[in-house]
């Protein structure tokens, strides 16, 4: 069965001088201040269209990744997943890499690196994203 979530920004004022708020509305976890200068410049406790994405990158391909290991027979101690989604001003969004490290008790490096791949392929925000280049490292920690 499908879902949907919602969330809504309200936007006062022009681009570059006007602020908006975005509320999470199927969670209810919160809302968030977002500008230009959030976006374009330096982020000063408010919060991005890119960095809202990256939380999402981030978050589906952890459990991507975590289901690809449990198909192949491992659980994961942790993942930690850190996506740094690009905005260039004047062309839009440019890339997001995955940075993965990865605790696997009993994996091979090279099976990590093949599941690492596969999940950055099939994670569905990937697939959201397939307009920008996506890249990953992926580190097997001990």
């Amino acid at each position: 069965m499908a879902t949907t979530r919602t969330a809504h920004t309200v936007w006062n004022g022009d681009l570059m001088t006007g602020a908006g708020n975005t509320t999470l509305d199927s969670s209810g976890l919160g809302n968030f201040d977002v500008t230009w200068k959030a976006r374009a410049e330096a982020a000063e406790g408010k919060t991005s269209p890119e960095e809202l994405i990256a939380a999402a990158h981030s978050a589906c391909f952890s459990m991507a990744f975590s289901n690809a290991l449990a198909q192949a027979g491992h659980t994961a101690e942790e993942i930690n997943t850190k996506a740094d989604v690009t905005f260039q001003p004047g062309t839009g969004i440019t890339g997001s890499h995955l940075t993965l490290v990865g605790r696997v008790p009993g994996i091979s490096a090279d099976d990590f690196q093949r599941l690492a791949e596969e999940a950055k392929t099939g994670c569905p925000v990937s697939a959201a994203l397939t307009g920008i280049e996506i890249t990953l490292d992926a580190t097997l920690a001990s």
